[in-house]
């Protein structure tokens, strides 16, 4: 075997989101059958709304002749058509490089090798993370919220959208500098980070606003889990970054609010809007404190207890 053929051995089929909010992401084509569509059970989950719930496949089969694998992209009586480098279509074989369309979206057949698949990773991260502290962008956070919402539709679960920010942030700028004030945003989102589970997420929103949501959680326990997140970036050691200085810190607190899914609401963008609401309510009785959008109900277990303050 040559130095080509090897190559071509490590070569894997996968689609790669050239538009909407997986720009930039590989999705490996794996299986010998892959339905791309609007439903939540489909393969490739498009979030579009001119795309059918069962929209097209892509399908994996032999071909004898040429000792490979042909990848066919197949349209499913699709309400507004499967179109291939712009030419609608139902039925035809892929070739690397082609361009699909489905609804808004694009998306193009690729054959990548590790490199190819760890540099596409790489782009989606740059595209879809805050530089400075590595949570999600506000868009990519708002697309995960989406999906949340529709999982958790679904599937008749509840979770709970926290929104935070710094309390009186200026001042660290004015008093430190902007290098210190950069590091505190950095030190705020890793402690944020470290007070969530598995499958929540987190995103810097700008400066010193940050967002989460936390899955399968009902109001009490975000309450519980908000006010964690508020007593340990209260505690934390923060850097002061000064030339010539021994090494010192600073303390800064945040607000946040919190509002619930689906009592509150079960759209995720005035989900976010509630929760905003909350934490401007936090600021206004004091800071430095979680609150919630409403009032904990009667059926409700109530396990929160908000910590003592001075």
């Amino acid at each position: 075997m040559n130095d080509a053929q090897i190559a071509r051995r490590d070569l894997r089929p996968a689609l790669v989101f050239l538009s909407g909010e997986l720009i930039a992401v590989p999705i490996p084509l794996d299986r010998e059958e892959v339905i791309m569509g609007r439903a939540l059970e489909a393969d490739v989950r498009v979030n579009d709304t001119q795309v059918s719930r069962q929209h097209a496949k892509i399908t994996a089969t032999a071909n004898a002749d040429k000792h490979a694998t042909d990848y066919v992209l197949t349209d499913l009586d699709s309400r507004n058509g499967t179109f291939l480098n712009g030419r609608r279509v139902r039925r035809e074989t892929l070739e690397n490089g082609d361009k699909i369309s489905i609804g808004e979206t694009i998306l193009r057949f690729d054959l990548l090798d590790e490199i190819d698949r760890e540099y596409q990773r790489q782009i989606h991260r740059l595209i879809s993370h805050d530089d400075l502290t590595g949570l999600l962008s506000s868009r990519s956070f708002f697309s995960e919220l989406r999906r949340e919402a529709g999982r958790a539709t679904a599937e008749n679960r509840p979770f709970c959208v926290l929104m935070m920010d710094g309390d009186t942030f200026k001042g660290v700028n004015d008093k430190y500098g902007h290098l210190t004030g950069s590091k505190t945003i950095e030190e705020i989102g890793y402690s944020i980070m470290t007070n969530l589970r598995s499958g929540d997420a987190a995103a810097r929103f700008g400066c010193d606003e940050f967002a989460a949501f936390l899955l399968d959680a009902e109001l009490p326990q975000a309450l519980v889990a908000a006010e964690r997140m508020r007593e340990s970036i209260e505690s934390y050691p923060f850097s002061v970054l000064r030339q010539g200085k021994t090494k010192e810190t600073h303390h800064i607190t945040v607000s946040i609010g919190v509002a619930s899914f689906p009592t509150d609401s079960s759209d995720p963008i005035e989900l976010v809007e509630m929760a905003d609401s909350a934490l401007y309510r936090a600021k206004r009785e004091g800071r430095n404190r979680v609150a919630a959008y409403r009032d904990i109900l009667p059926d409700e277990v109530i396990t929160y207890l908000p910590a003592r303050r001075s």
